[in-house]
Formats: C-alpha cells, sequence, structure tokens
C-alpha cells in the first residue's frame, strides 16, 4: 500500500508539471540557443538508487531515467600547487570549477587555479560577453561554492561576505585567509560582493545574512549594493512569483541555506549499532543491535520556503523574457550533500524529489523551445551506500553489522531500506571519489560520449552556446 506521503510527493510532481500551461512557460520559434545545467550535489548513483526505491519503488523509475542520453564522468582535482599530482576525492569547489571553467583546480577554489589566484573565465562571463542571460538558483545560500564558481574568483570558499574575509575560523581553528583579495589590497571582495558585481541576471536561494553584512569600504549592507547595482530583492515565494521580468533578480528565501523538504522521523538520523560489552571485548562474541527503522516525513521548517520548481519556473519565465538570443541557467538541488554529510538519508531523497520537479519543467520548456540543452549531473559522489537490512552472513553465529552508522527506512512498498554512511567518524561524513552520471535531452546527441571528464561539461555548452 502506498502510504500518503510517497503519494503526495509523486502525484504532487506530476501535477505541478503537467498544469504548466502555455503562458507559465514561454516558447519562440526563433533560433535561440539555451542551456539549463541542472547538478544534483552529492548525486551519484547510490543517492539516486536510494530515492528512486522510496520515491518510484524498486521497478519504478525517476524522470531522469527517462532522459535519452547518459554518460559516467570522472571527477578530477589535483594538490594546491602548479602541476600538483592528483587528488582523488573532490569537493564542490573545485568540481564546480571544473564545469564552470574547463580547467582542473584543488579543492576550496572557487574559479581561480591551483597554486595561486589567478583568475579562470567562468560561463557566465563567457555568456555575458556574447549577449547571453544568465541565471543561478539553489537550494544552498547563493554565496556556496556551486552556484559560486560559476561567476566569482576567490581562493577559498570559506570566504563569503565581508566578515569572513580574514583569518576565518571554525571552532577556533583557521580554514581560510582571502586577504589578498579584499578590495584594499587590490582584490575584488568577498563572494557576496562579487556576486552582486557580476553580470547575473538572476540569483535565487538562501544566503540573506551574506547580503546584511556591510560591504567593504562603505556603509551600506552588501544587498543595499545589489539595489543600487539593478537587482530588484525578494525574499518570499510570494514576492517571486507576482515580480514580472524585466528586471534583474535576487532572491534570498533564508539567512543560510533553505530548509529540505523531508526529515527523518521526529529528526532522526543515521545511528550507530549499539554493541554489547562482550564485543568491544571480542569481535566474534556478544551481539549488536541496529537502529530502530524509521519514516520519512515532513520537515515543518519547509513549510513558506520557494520549492526548487518554483525557483526554476520563475527562472526561466525571467530569462526568456524578450529574449531572441539565449540565456545559460545552473539549477543546484544542494541537498543532497548537505544532508549526507549529517547522515540524513530522508533529507537527501527529498532533495532529490525537488530536482525531479525542477528536471520536469526544464524538459517541458525544452520542448516549447528546441533549441535548449538540458544536461543533468552531480559535482562528486557522496558518502550514502546502500548495505543489506539484514546481512547476507546474517546466519553466521557472530553479530556482522556496519563500521558505521545506518538508517533504516521504511519505504512506501512496505520494506526496510538501509542507509549506511562510513566514511570517518567524524561529526560529519565526506565525499567519496566515484564517477558520477550524466544526463541529457536530445539535443545532446552527437555531443555526449558514453565517459568524460568533468572538464567535458564546460566544453559542450561552450561549443553549444558558440562561445569558443
Amino acid at each position: 500500500m502506498i502510504r500518503p506521503l510517497f503519494h503526495a510527493l509523486l502525484v504532487g510532481t506530476l501535477l505541478h508539471v503537467a498544469a504548466l500551461s502555455a503562458a507559465s512557460l514561454p516558447s519562440n520559434n526563433k533560433t535561440t540557443r539555451n542551456v539549463i545545467l541542472i547538478i544534483g550535489d552529492g548525486m551519484d548513483e547510490q543517492q539516486i538508487t536510494i530515492a528512486r526505491n522510496y520515491l518510484a519503488g524498486a521497478s519504478g523509475e525517476l524522470i531522469l531515467d527517462t532522459m535519452p542520453l547518459r554518460a559516467q564522468v570522472q571527477v578530477l582535482a589535483t594538490e594546491d600547487q602548479v602541476n600538483g599530482k592528483p587528488v582523488y576525492v573532490s569537493d564542490s569547489a573545485n568540481t564546480a570549477t571544473a564545469m564552470a571553467t574547463g580547467v582542473v583546480t584543488s579543492r576550496g577554489r572557487i574559479a581561480t587555479a591551483a597554486g595561486s589566484n589567478t583568475p579562470l573565465v567562468t560561463l557566465v562571463e563567457l555568456a555575458d560577453e556574447a549577449g547571453f542571460r544568465s541565471g543561478l538558483v539553489t537550494t544552498a545560500s547563493v554565496t556556496d561554492a556551486t552556484p559560486a564558481a560559476f561567476a566569482v574568483h576567490m581562493s577559498s570558499r570559506r570566504c563569503e561576505d565581508p566578515d569572513t574575509m580574514v583569518d576565518v575560523s571554525i571552532y577556533g581553528f583557521e580554514i581560510a585567509d582571502c586577504s589578498a583579495e579584499l578590495k584594499a589590497n587590490g582584490g575584488n571582495g568577498s563572494i557576496s560582493e562579487q556576486l552582486i558585481a557580476s553580470p547575473l541576471d538572476l540569483l535565487l536561494g538562501g544566503g540573506r545574512q551574506r547580503f546584511d553584512a556591510t560591504a567593504e569600504g562603505t556603509d551600506i549592507s552588501v544587498e543595499s549594493l545589489a539595489v543600487d547595482n539593478g537587482f530588484v530583492i525578494v525574499t518570499s515565494p510570494q514576492e517571486l512569483l507576482q515580480e514580472e521580468p524585466g528586471e534583474r533578480l535576487l532572491g534570498l528565501f533564508a539567512q543560510g541555506n533553505l530548509p529540505v523538504r523531508l526529515q527523518g522521523e521526529n529528526g532522526r538520523q543515521a545511528e550507530a549499532p549499539v554493541r554489547s560489552w562482550l564485543n568491544y571485548l571480542n569481535d566474534y562474541l556478544g551481539s549488536a543491535q541496529l537502529p530502530d527503522p524509521m519514516n520519512c516525513e515532513p520537515n515543518p521548517d519547509f513549510d513558506g520556503t520557494p520549492t526548487l520548481a518554483q525557483m526554476t519556473e520563475a527562472a526561466l519565465t525571467h530569462l526568456s523574457h524578450d529574449n531572441d538570443k539565449g540565456f545559460f541557467l545552473m539549477v543546484e538541488s544542494a541537498s543532497i550533500d548537505k544532508q549526507a554529510h549529517e547522515r540524513k538519508p530522508c533529507g537527501s531523497i527529498g532533495e532529490l524529489a525537488q530536482l525531479e520537479e525542477a528536471l520536469g519543467l526544464a524538459l517541458r520548456f525544452a520542448s516549447r523551445n528546441p533549441h535548449t540543452l538540458v544536461l543533468v549531473t552531480s559535482d562528486h559522489a557522496q558518502a550514502a551506500q546502500l548495505v543489506p537490512d539484514q546481512s547476507l552472513f546474517a546466519d553466521y553465529p557472530v553479530p556482522v553489522f556496519t563500521p558505521g552508522r545506518i538508517a533504516r527506512i521504511k519505504t512506501p512498498e512496505g520494506s526496510l531500506m538501509a542507509v549506511n554512511y562510513a566514511t570517518n567518524d567524524f561529526i560529519m561524513g565526506e565525499h567519496t571519489g566515484a564517477a558520477v552520471p550524466l544526463f541529457s535531452n536530445d539535443e545532446g546527441a552527437g555531443r555526449i560520449s558514453p565517459f568524460l571528464q568533468q572538464t567535458d561539461i564546460f566544453r559542450i555548452i561552450l561549443e553549444y552556446l558558440d562561445l569558443r
């Protein structure tokens, strides 16, 4: 029996996409060129399979599964020095930079070269020079690594606003210093300051706190400076829907990252098995008890938050309005990754459902605007791993259990799905180094080969929009 939450998610997705009228999704018959790049942060095959099992069932399919072209993408990173050796596990900053600039760099860098602060030209900058509009949409703070890499140049992703440029610390440990990029030292300032000085036409997501800070060298906030630079600020779904096309748009819908749609029952996350004292003495003795199963449930904090689909629909409307040239749009479902860091599989599932809704809109738009390339990919793999709820070795007379933390999720099909996190024993899990998928609509035919480097995504977009 299908549970109400699953039914609401599935039906809501289908109705939202199907209900779109000709008026709500623009169309044209001109030779405009558009690219919609959708990034599921941390969305590897494990995350997709976990979400598919929950949202569509083990024998079901996602919208992702219906896309005609599919490839695998090798994720690349390097040490933070010129000609550095490969680093086999990446982060969002360097991977987004690879897609945004076509250059492999080191972890934490935003569109700057490894071993230096040399800026790397981004797709947003190239699109602007060629007369294309551009927009970035995310469920994270708009100053987060993935959106920032498409329009900003910074040595560290941590320097998000004017107050986090010098001696950036967490728990007393310095993790970044962007002093060289202060405007007073001849730099371009923080990520938020660079975003509002960029050629972006639209920027939607969270991160209002990053724009409340006083802009360097002024007595006004970064948000006020954004208004001076021609941005209209919106802070609620109602304002977003009411805003007419024709203005530059900055949507800031939360102080930090946007709340996620789903959470574990009563806020639960993956938990470690409970081991008997005897098992601590000897791995083959005693017992180990797995955590109790749990449901996924709606996150009450999500109420009043614009969905990724609503933000994507607004972006498509604004960027395509009275536009004969075309646009580049990046849409990120950010908390597939962020929830995996916190070992919260229900949150990741809800974020992948949001990506599905946004993808449905993008494909509908592309069907009405034939020269629109839709690409869906991930920046890197993540920690979640689908494991047996009952071990294949359960009949052995010894306790067999995961060395990590595990969540046992009750699925709409009436089964239990075990999701494991075991990359470390720190307060947050971390990324893994597997290749990630790439999906494309028919516009990718002849452009998408079965196996790619992440920098090839930049090349494909560059050539499609003729930005060379």
